[in-house]
């Protein structure tokens, strides 16, 4: 079966020849493929005067094209907005997305460093869409800002259990955008999202800087405000330190709540960790938890990793957790601050994110514009911010310590020459890269 990005493609191309390329983008500059299969074809155009002529004049000559493709008779179907509005909605279930019960506000430890952003999402919850919409959580990596997402999803699940609620990533929107256009998919792509009555989106900084995603979530974000969807973002820094975002989406981002959570304090730490070793079936004494709370100070995930990494040494070594056995089980993972650097994956994984390339296309051969840049800021942020020398970089990436050499200097030449676009884009991957630390 062919795409139906190949099908529309070989059917706008059967009547140019017929009818002309001037007049056929005139009559099918907006249109878009709804459905193929190999005996029906449904596209939809939102103005009527076109509708009324590719219904009247194009019908014929779209379906002697779908006969050439498939060498058979195929059905063509026109839709304007009322009829797109009925097929969607036909035989259609509210979307169910699954959460986990575990991430409640009930379980949600509140102290200082989180008590605004958790009384906002709590008043989300039971106002959605009427209160602080949007809602913009932002803070480091590991302090709550997901669990907040999901509470918000769980708690408006239980009061509104047919709720259309949406949950993505912001560099998988990245990925899923692309794929849509490459399979003629733009149609299926935007109702997913813009029939959500709750859509929740993680880590926004990764749309920042991808001009493609930035408009389509433009249109998104304003479909759903306008009705009064409820919109709930994180990301790790506040939307004016996204310096790759364009304007109008960071005031549009500053419209309704800009709630941050910090790394929790020492009480709190203390109380997230009681509150994870009783989850986990352990129990630790005050002075074990003392000692924890105050060598983990980043975030509420490492707190977790420490529990966890306790327990198994209790169970491999079969030893009663008192304080210096504790000391020995994590002494490794209590590291000066500021001691540790990025390792070169860590790097890679970020500037393709960014790029919105694959790991693969990075260290292959492959020489178009988009993906030698990424390749050579990588180069460069390896250089930088690890102890790395350059026959080590090369291997990295497959190559000779020379090209990694004149890689480094052609970034270092362009930022000393004031080029905006790839000073923003390295300062954000370097921040992407500071929180994953």
């Amino acid at each position: 079966m062919y795409s139906s990005a190949y099908v529309w493609a070989k059917v706008l191309s059967h009547m140019e020849e017929r009818l002309g390329a001037v007049t056929v983008s005139a009559w099918f500059d907006d249109a878009e493929v709804v459905e193929l299969t190999e005996d029906k074809l449904i596209i939809y155009t939102p103005s009527d005067f076109r509708l009324d002529m590719i219904r009247r004049r194009c019908t014929a000559y779209i379906q002697d094209a779908l006969k050439e493709i498939f060498n058979s008779d195929a059905k063509l179907e026109v839709f304007g907005d009322e009829e797109l509005k009925e097929y969607r909605n036909k035989d259609k279930a509210p979307v169910s997305m699954d959460f986990n019960p575990q991430f409640s506000f009930d379980n949600f430890v509140v102290g200082g460093s989180n008590r605004f952003a958790h009384g906002a999402a709590i008043a989300v919850t039971n106002n959605p869409g009427e209160v602080y919409n949007p809602l913009f959580i932002y803070g480091p990596p590991g302090v709550g800002k997901t669990h907040l997402l999901y509470a918000i999803a769980n708690g408006i699940r239980k009061t509104k259990p047919d709720a259309n609620i949406v949950y993505i990533k912001g560099d998988q929107f990245t990925n899923e955008l692309i794929a849509a256009i490459q399979s003629g998919k733009n149609i299926e792509f935007r109702n997913k999202y813009r029939e959500a009555d709750l859509f929740l989106i993680d880590d926004i900084q990764f749309i920042a800087g991808k001009d493609s995603t930035q408009e389509e979530f433009f249109h998104t974000f304003n479909k759903l405000y306008e009705e009064h969807k409820q919109i709930v973002m994180t990301s790790d820094r506040k939307p004016s330190d996204m310096l790759t975002l364009e304007d109008r989406l960071r005031t549009r981002f500053e419209w309704g709540l800009l709630a941050s959570i910090e790394a929790p304090d020492y009480e709190t730490r203390m109380a997230i960790l009681k509150n994870k070793a009783k989850h986990l079936g352990v129990e630790l004494d005050d002075e074990v938890c003392n000692y924890i709370a105050i060598n983990v100070t980043n975030n509420v995930r490492a707190i977790e990793g420490t529990v966890k990494k306790i327990m198994a040494y209790r169970d491999l070594n079969g030893m009663t957790l008192d304080l210096e056995n504790v000391r020995r089980a994590v002494e490794d993972m209590f590291k000066s601050e500021g001691s540790a650097l990025p390792t070169p994956s860590l790097i890679i994984s970020q500037v393709c994110k960014f790029y919105s390339i694959d790991e693969i296309v990075l260290r292959s051969t492959q020489r178009n514009k988009g993906t030698a840049e990424a390749r050579q800021v990588a180069m460069y942020l390896v250089r930088k911010l690890t102890n790395l020398s350059l026959p080590d970089i090369g291997q990295e990436f497959a190559r000779d310590h020379a090209t990694v050499h004149y890689a480094i200097n052609k970034v270092e030449a362009d930022l000393k020459k004031g080029n905006p676009t790839l000073q923003n884009n390295i300062r954000d991957i370097t921040a992407n890269i500071n929180s994953c630390l």
